[in-house]
């Protein structure tokens, strides 16, 4: 299967390249905002141009090649998430109904993880996905800062998790609500949801992959 970060590059060089196309070149499509599923289905499925400028028959010829490559990236990539989504649930049952958790993410976190043992606390899991605070305090002010140091993916998977929940998990939004209300600022609400989330999750995992 081929990775899902080259897939994902690929799709976007081309859709890029179609874009570019269609600026360029008027095939009759608004390419002026991004592309839409829509505009690029509809370009996949033209016929043979009819004009008598070669340089717009060339021009169609190629949006449509490029219009397929996308399709078929895309389809390719959806096949690349079932299995990851199927793989990560055999691996860590549930995992994915945490909100924000997606097959993604969860796949980031397995990895990191690896096995029941390999990480001996919550606090060294923190400290590996770089979300162990360190004193950061000046004059009358105690603050904390997170350690950056550690493994960056797991960061990135416990950053999605925490924006993820801040648009769409209640008790999330409510949590930063009451944050804001106090005075905090994103960053220090993102950076406490993020070592709550590292907590919930390297306590769930210690019970699923046991």
């Amino acid at each position: 299967m081929a990775s899902r970060s080259l897939l994902d590059h690929q799709r976007s060089a081309n859709r890029n390249a179609l874009t570019a196309l269609l600026r360029g070149t008027d095939l009759g499509i608004d390419a002026r905002a991004s592309l839409r599923d829509a505009q690029i289905t509809a370009i996949a499925a033209w016929r043979s141009s009819n004009s008598t400028d070669p340089v717009i028959r060339v021009a169609r010829a190629e949006a449509k090649r490029l219009a397929l490559a996308i399709r078929d990236f895309t389809g390719q990539l959806a096949k690349n998430h079932k299995a990851l989504a199927q793989l990560t649930e055999e691996l860590a049952p549930g995992l994915q109904t945490t909100p924000g958790v997606g097959p993604v993410t969860a796949a980031i976190i397995i990895c990191a993880y690896s096995h029941h043992g390999r990480i001996r606390s919550e606090a060294a899991f923190a400290a590996l996905g770089g979300v162990a605070p360190r004193p950061a305090s000046s004059g009358n002010t105690s603050r904390h800062r997170l350690n950056r140091s550690g493994d960056r993916q797991l960061n990135r998977a416990f950053d999605v998790i925490v924006r993820t929940g801040m648009s769409f998990d209640n008790p999330t939004k409510d949590y930063v609500s009451r944050s804001r209300a106090t005075g905090k600022s994103n960053r220090e609400i993102r950076r406490n949801l993020k070592r709550y989330v590292c907590r919930a999750i390297f306590r769930q995992l210690q019970t699923i992959m046991a």
